[in-house]
């Protein structure tokens, strides 16, 4: 695979860019606000998940999905969120990147909604807080939390959903790509028998253990 096309032509300059895209309408370039909302209170009650964005002190990127019941994510006041962490492959690249770069980007979606909502700010990892009671889920409390000063908040428009479809179950097609057991035995467990991968990913305790550390 190479690193890039023939005959490419490369953006190099700030004002290349905006030569190229325009600037905003002022309404937009001024949109972004440093604390919450009511609405946005309301918003990150409805929101089931999140992508969160990262990077380590070298640059290094990270996105990283996050998902429970809606409201997962509590608000502590109108400039401090807390996101739980629950249980997962133990890679944790995401904490990795807080510990050694502070800098964190969020994105807040709720399904069908076309809209989402951007937090951008900055983060300290905590092993317990007493807001952590407020976090369990089947009994079970998070085993960190990122707790995230915000610094900019404001919502993006509907138009990359719109183009996607992406909330249209008509236009989706799961089956067109390998299952996720056929991914991880091609991909990962290459040694092990695709049987012995599925039987993993069928299995009911894959979704019962969905809140114990058992990966």
């Amino acid at each position: 695979m190479s690193a890039g096309a023939t005959g490419s032509a490369e953006v190099t300059t700030l004002a290349e860019l905006d030569d190229l895209i325009g600037v905003p309408m002022p309404w937009i370039a001024d949109k972004a606000r440093d604390r919450l909302d009511a609405i946005d209170v309301e918003w990150i009650a409805h929101s089931p998940f999140c992508l969160v964005a990262t990077s380590a002190a070298d640059g290094t990127c990270d996105v990283s999905p996050k998902g429970d019941p809606a409201g997962f994510v509590r608000v502590l006041d109108d400039r401090t969120l807390a996101i739980p962490e629950r249980p997962g492959n133990r890679r944790i690249d995401g904490y990795r990147n807080m510990i050694t770069n502070p800098h964190i980007g969020i994105l807040f979606l709720v399904p069908g909604r076309s809209d989402t909502l951007r937090v951008n700010g900055r983060v300290r990892v905590l092993r317990d807080a007493p807001y952590f009671d407020d976090m369990v889920v089947k009994g079970h409390r998070p085993l960190l939390a990122a707790e995230v000063t915000v610094e900019e908040i404001f919502y993006h428009c509907a138009k990359s959903f719109l183009r996607s479809h992406l909330w249209k179950p008509e236009e989706w097609r799961p089956d067109a790509l390998p299952s996720r057991a056929k991914i991880v035995q091609a991909l990962e467990r290459t040694s092990d028998p695709l049987e012995e991968v599925q039987a993993y990913y069928e299995s009911p305790s894959y979704n019962d253990g969905l809140y114990q550390q058992n990966l």
